[in-house]
């Protein structure tokens, strides 16, 4: 199994830079920093997005990823009380019974 590549928020930046430049094509800079062009284009995108909070490095996600993670971890816990409560609720119908 391949290692992923990583690249730090300066390479990134630097390739949209050349890329932006426009002097040679994507694919053939591509291959000159041993990147895959459509990641070029990625990297373009987010700093469009961002500029200079576009890579803001390893482990730190974007506040909007952040929030979304925190939501999914509350309605999992949400989820599983309300199992439980509708569990009970059953239990204790039949026992009334």
């Amino acid at each position: 199994m391949r290692k992923r590549q990583t690249f730090s928020p300066a390479f990134k930046t630097e390739a949209v830079r050349l890329l932006d430049r426009g002097e040679k094509p994507a694919a053939e800079l591509a291959r000159e920093l041993g990147v895959r062009r459509n990641q070029l284009y990625k990297w373009q995108r987010e700093v469009q997005a961002h500029g200079a909070h576009a890579f803001p490095g390893q482990g730190r996600q974007p506040q909007p990823a952040e929030e979304l993670a925190r939501l999914k971890q509350e309605l999992a816990r949400v989820t599983e009380e309300r199992d439980i409560l509708k569990k009970a609720a059953r239990y204790f119908a039949r026992e009334s019974t």
